[in-house]
């Protein structure tokens, strides 16, 4: 075990630890705005760089080395995808799902979902669907946080894995959105720096790019094609497409990235959050996979791919700049896995406990209910990554690709299409999610040359257009959801009048009372 090294981790914990303390005693957890979305009061700095390096995950320490080691220069179309992710998700529906869930007095991304479409069956398919694949990939974060804190401390995956876990769930328990989204902030300060660190030690260890390309062509020339290794996916344009999409258009589908929208301090946010966003990922995105690529040079009889990046810092690295990049390794893992436990547990709290078992439950009640279902999930975790831990690359892009195919039309259309309706998102739904699920678990990729992500998302796509438009003279779009929607193409802040209705399900009562008074005033 190096010291060192473990010194720089137990700091590192100590200061996440510290922050969600501090977002406790600031209130964060009060009520249950404050507790899901940090009262609405993120700004654009912190919202981009939370959005970001809750997107990110252990993945890209363990899966994006495992796939560039494994795949050579094909691995960078997701990359390539990455990098215009978070942009992408805040100029499309950032400012635009800030309003219009303020307006709908929406807490989570699934009671924005019912908000806008509006049914009993929106709620429970795509709060079902959520907590199934956040726990899934939840479960991703897990595993890498235990196969790195083993690595870095040399103790046995069980402790490590426990060590972990417990420290991601103690900050999330305490400070909810507001700890998530700080710790996050200065997780990501901490990705950066680690991983330039480690891609600088990289290169001068090779002679730099010319000559590592130059060594790879000698290995295998197909190293440096853009089809993979033995050009594997030579001319598979689907999935090509598919590997770009799981993190650009795919992040508009992902419920713990979508409520960084609904936590922004104002609408207007968004923007200057998406060049945070996209300077952050130029830095950032690109070189866990080039790392991966050189690890083929450097490390050529490495037994676990998914430890190229770890095994590259220990071999390259004194021990004082190895605790740095290690701590850049689980903040990225940490970064992520305290966002997913968080959103499930409101998922399964509020879209699930309180809408469909206990409507009466108070806002402490529901506090305490997620929170209690976040340690619950945790522990369930814990169980299932240290019964058969799987390959983290794998989980992450099955529960990507088929949460991307199931919510990402539906948000999108949400704010920019008038015509979606109730039946076309519910269908929207089903069919994404079944078409990428099938599409993973029988292997059509190799057959069709489009990726699950590529066919759930135009499943997915075709179906809310469909069944919207042959649907329109039964469920037409009700006349305040039109009105509130008109509402998010305006720059500025929303009308009091339309704050005051938030709650559509009182919208009738409240127009009686508006009339009256009006009434009054002309009177007058």
């Amino acid at each position: 075990m190096n010291t060192t090294v473990v010194s720089f981790l137990v700091l590192y914990y100590v200061v996440v630890l510290g922050i969600g303390f501090w977002a406790m005693r600031r209130g964060a957890s009060d009520d249950l705005e404050g507790y899901l979305l940090g009262g609405r009061d993120v700004g654009p700095l912190v919202t981009a760089l939370t959005l970001q390096s809750t997107s990110m995950s252990g993945y890209m320490f363990l899966g994006a080395g495992s796939l560039a080691y494994t795949t050579g220069y094909w691995s960078l179309w997701f990359a390539a995808g990455d990098i215009g992710g978070g942009v992408l998700n805040l100029s499309i529906i950032g400012r635009r799902m800030r309003k219009l869930s303020q307006m709908t007095g929406s807490l989570t991304a699934i009671e924005y979902l019912e908000h806008r479409y509006p049914s009993p069956a929106t709620r429970f398919i795509a709060a079902t669907l959520s907590v199934f694949l956040l726990s899934f990939y939840v479960l991703a974060q897990f595993i890498a946080g235990g196969k790195g804190m083993a690595l870095v401390t040399g103790l046995d995956y069980e402790w490590a894995l426990l060590i972990a876990l417990t420290i991601i769930i103690v900050y999330t328990f305490l400070g909810g959105y507001l700890a998530v989204a700080y710790t996050d902030f200065f997780q990501s300060l901490i990705m950066v720096v680690g991983v330039v660190w480690i891609l600088g030690a990289a290169l001068a260890h090779v002679g730099g790019f010319t000559a590592a390309n130059v060594a790879l062509r000698e290995i295998d020339p197909t190293i440096l094609s853009i089809w993979g290794r033995d050009l594997g996916f030579q001319g598979q344009w689907g999935v090509v497409a598919g590997a770009i999409l799981v993190f650009s258009a795919g992040y508009m589908g992902w419920p713990h990235v979508v409520t960084r929208h609904m936590a922004m301090k104002r609408p207007g946010t968004a923007r200057l959050a998406g060049a945070y966003a996209t300077l952050w990922n130029l830095l950032f995105v690109p070189a866990p996979y080039i790392v991966g690529i050189l690890a083929i040079l450097i490390l050529p009889q490495l037994d676990d791919p998914e430890l190229a990046i770890f095994e590259l810092a220990r071999v390259l690295l004194p021990a004082a700049v190895t605790g740095i990049v290690m701590a850049a390794i689980m903040a990225a893992i940490m970064s992520t896995a305290d966002s997913l436990l968080l959103q499930t547990g409101s998922i399964a709290s509020r879209d699930l406990y309180e809408r469909f078992i206990n409507p009466t439950a108070s806002e402490r009640q529901m506090v305490w209910v997620s929170r209690g279902l976040v340690f619950v999930i945790g522990a369930i975790g814990y169980w299932v990554a240290l019964a058969e831990p799987p390959a983290v690359a794998f989980i992450v892009l099955f529960a990507t690709s088929v949460l991307g195919s199931a919510f990402a039309p539906a948000f999108v259309c949400a704010v920019w299409w008038r015509r979606a309706n109730t039946p076309g998102a519910i269908a929207s739904m089903v069919v994404g999610a079944v078409t990428a699920i099938v599409w993973e678990m029988l292997a059509l990729a190799a057959t069709t040359t489009l990726a699950p992500m590529s066919a759930g998302i135009a499943a997915s796509t075709v179906t809310i257009v469909v069944v919207s438009l042959a649907t329109q003279k039964l469920a037409p779009v009700a006349p305040h959801i039109l009105a509130a929607m008109d509402e998010t193409a305006r720059v500025g802040s929303i009308p009091k009048k339309m704050l005051a209705m938030s709650d559509f399900a009182l919208r009738p009562e409240a127009e009686e009372i508006e009339a009256l008074f009006d009434g009054d005033e002309g009177s007058r």
